[in-house]
C-alpha cells in the first residue's frame, strides 16, 4: 500500500537484491540465477528483487521457470529492477527505450513482480532540463498506460546511476524528481525511496522523505560511508556499506515510514564485501523493524 493509506499495523516485509552479484549474473554468467535463489533463501527474508538485465531471464518462456523456484525457496518476487533511459535527444532511440520498458514490465509479470522500477534516464549534457522532463514525461505516460493492461505499479527511484550507465540519473535532484512526480499524478506510478541515494544528491534523507512519503510504495535499502578516495565519483566517495553503520539514520527512516503506515516492501542492496555482510543487514534491518512496528504499531 502507499504510505499515506490508513495504518493496519502489518509489518513491512524484506527482500534482498544482488548487488555483490551483477557483473556474474548480468555479463560473465559465472552465477546462475537459481544459485542466487538458493543462497539468498538462506538469508531468512521473504522476498527476492529480480534485475531486468540477468542473463537467465533473456528468454521468456524461462520467467516463469524462475518465478517456481524461487516459491519452492518460500520466497516472492514482488520487485523488478529496470533502467530504462528516455532521455535521448533521438526520437527513435526514445521509441525503443519505451519498447524496451515494456518488455520489462511484461518480465515484471512473468515472474510474479507487482512493481517494476522505471527511471528518468542518463543526464545527458546536451539535453536541457524542460526538454528532458518532456521527454521523460511523455515515455512514463505511455509505459503507465501498458501498466494498466498488466495491472502494474510503476516505481520512480530517487536513483543515482545504474552499474552499466555512462552518465547519472536525470532526475537525481530533489527538484526535479519532485517535478516529475507533479507532471505525472496516477495512482500507478509510485516511489521507490533509497535514503542512500540522497545522500549521493547531496542532500539529507529525510528531507527527500518528507517530499514523497505519500507516494512511497517500495524502498531500497542501502547505507553509504566516506571513503578515502578522492575523486569526483559521488559513488566513490559515498562507498555502499553495511546496513546501520553508515551514514544514514535508519530509526528515523522506519520511524517515519511507521508513522504514514507503511507495509509495502524493502529490498536489500548491500553484500559489497559478501554475503555475510548481507546477513548482518538483514539482520539488523529485522531488528529494528520488529521494534519500530512494535512499539508505534
Amino acid at each position: 500500500m502507499h504510505s499515506g493509506e490508513p495504518h493496519d499495523g502489518r509489518q513491512p516485509r524484506l527482500a534482498v537484491f544482488p548487488k555483490a552479484y551483477m557483473d556474474p549474473l548480468c555479463i560473465s554468467g559465472a552465477m546462475g540465477l537459481e544459485e542466487w535463489i538458493r543462497l539468498a533463501a538462506t538469508l531468512g527474508v521473504s522476498g527476492l528483487e529480480f534485475y531486468a538485465g540477468f542473463l537467465d531471464l533473456a528468454k521468456e518462456s524461462d520467467w516463469s521457470r524462475y518465478r517456481k523456484t524461487a516459491a519452492q525457496e518460500g520466497l516472492e518476487i514482488p520487485m523488478l529492477c529496470c533502467s530504462p533511459d528516455f532521455v535521448w535527444p533521438d526520437r527513435a532511440k526514445r521509441r525503443r527505450a519505451v519498447d524496451c520498458q515494456k518488455h520489462w514490465m511484461q518480465m515484471a509479470r512473468g515472474v510474479g513482480a507487482r512493481y517494476c522500477r522505471v527511471l528518468s534516464g542518463q543526464a545527458r549534457p546536451e539535453v536541457m532540463r524542460e526538454d528532458g522532463l518532456a521527454m521523460v514525461t511523455d515515455a512514463i505516460e505511455e509505459c503507465l498506460e501498458f501498466a494498466e493492461t498488466l495491472d502494474l505499479v510503476l516505481i520512480l527511484e530517487n536513483h543515482y546511476k545504474d552499474n552499466y550507465w555512462e552518465h547519472p540519473e536525470f532526475a537525481q535532484s530533489l527538484e526535479v524528481f519532485c517535478e516529475l512526480l507533479l507532471r505525472i499524478s496516477s495512482p500507478r506510478l509510485a516511489v521507490n525511496y533509497d535514503p542512500s541515494n540522497a545522500l549521493l544528491a547531496g542532500d539529507d534523507p529525510m528531507t527527500w522523505l518528507d517530499a514523497v512519503i505519500d507516494r512511497v510504495a517500495t524502498m531500497h535499502a542501502s547505507d553509504r560511508y566516506v571513503s578515502d578516495e578522492r575523486t569526483p565519483d559521488a559513488a566513490v566517495r559515498l562507498c555502499h556499506g553495511e546496513i546501520g553503520c553508515g551514514l544514514v539514520d535508519y530509526p528515523r527512516v522506519l520511524n517515519k515510514l511507521n508513522d504514514k503506515g507503511f507495509d509495502g516492501w524493502i529490498s536489500i542492496e548491500d553484500g559489497i564485501e559478501g554475503i555475510g555482510q548481507l546477513r548482518r543487514s538483514v539482520a539488523f534491518l529485522k531488528n529494528l523493524i520488529s521494534k519500530v512496528w512494535t512499539q508505534n504499531g
